[in-house]
């Protein structure tokens, strides 16, 4: 089996649309059409539903991306020990983060990545931060760039990066129903109208400041994304939380106010994970040497 066919058929599990994953495997959609077709025909089932609308997994494909992904990794571990005998190491890892840490931390870090190794690909992908260490467990990614979690998986290892404060924030310019300062009393609190992420990190903490109190919160709106919610807030639809450091380099920044919130959120610890079982491969094992030595 050709491994390029497995990276073809990741891809589309991944995307679960044609155009986008031929973009990412640089082919075209007939080819990448011929290929899983291919790859149905020799394993003798069939991968994927697909209409003019939708691309679905079937119960054969999803079985097939748990082999697909270990053959992957497997194939890249073999490859760079039978090439050890290179002085340089030459291959590609993926890397997923949020907007605001692709030029937060990244850009720093992968130029000085680059320059040390410039036989590595970096495969970059970027979205919301909740999804970040489900994409780690998962097998979809190698390294991922996200808050730690207050219980975290074991099979995962973590360097940290930085903190930065959970804060409040409120629209600047006074809008109906929504306050521009903090509020007083735990039933103004209750009425207020909140923007919350889904998911993860931050929305537990909320939850739990909110409970702490004994007050059920009127949430607005739950979205994906923090850059979501300063935009939701600067419009005047609410209160919100975000890390600090994605209100520091939002383009609206100068259109929310901090909130003086007592007592405050317990702030963001951010860092990078991966698999510990990633580490055997050498190229994740380079990119992890040089963040230890950032870090020092």
């Amino acid at each position: 089996m050709n491994i390029k066919t497995l990276k073809h058929f990741l891809a589309l599990a991944d995307a679960l649309h044609f155009g986008r994953a031929s973009e990412e495997c640089h082919i075209s959609i007939s080819a990448l059409s011929r290929h899983i077709r291919q790859l149905e025909e020799d394993l003798g089932v069939v991968l994927f539903t697909r209409d003019n609308r939708t691309v679905a997994l079937t119960q054969e494909g999803q079985k097939f991306v748990k082999y697909a992904r270990d053959a992957s990794s497997q194939w890249r571990l073999i490859r760079h020990e039978l090439m050890d005998n290179s002085a340089q190491l030459r291959g590609e890892i993926s890397i997923y983060c949020s907007v605001t840490a692709s030029y937060s931390f990244l850009f720093e870090m992968l130029s000085r990545f680059r320059h040390v190794h410039p036989g590595i690909e970096i495969k970059l992908h970027t979205g919301d931060p909740d999804e970040a260490i489900a994409r780690i467990l998962d097998g979809k990614e190698e390294i991922t760039i996200a808050a730690r979690p207050v219980t975290m998986n074991r099979g995962l290892a973590f360097k940290p990066i930085t903190v930065s404060p959970l804060v409040f924030i409120a629209p600047l310019e006074q809008q109906p129903n929504v306050p521009t300062s903090s509020p007083t009393t735990l039933k103004e609190w209750s009425l207020v109208p909140m923007i919350l992420s889904e998911a993860g990190v931050s929305r537990n903490r909320v939850d739990e400041w909110f409970r702490q109190r004994e007050v059920t919160p009127t949430i607005y709106a739950q979205v994906a994304g923090n850059e979501a919610i300063v935009s939701m807030v600067s419009l005047g639809f609410g209160i919100g939380v975000v890390p600090k450091i994605v209100l520091d380099n939002s383009p609206l920044k100068e259109r929310v106010t901090i909130l003086q919130v007592k007592p405050e959120l317990t702030a963001y610890d951010i860092g990078l994970f991966t698999l510990k079982k990633s580490l055997k491969n050498p190229l994740v094992a380079a990119f992890w040497e040089l963040m230890k030595e950032e870090t020092r």
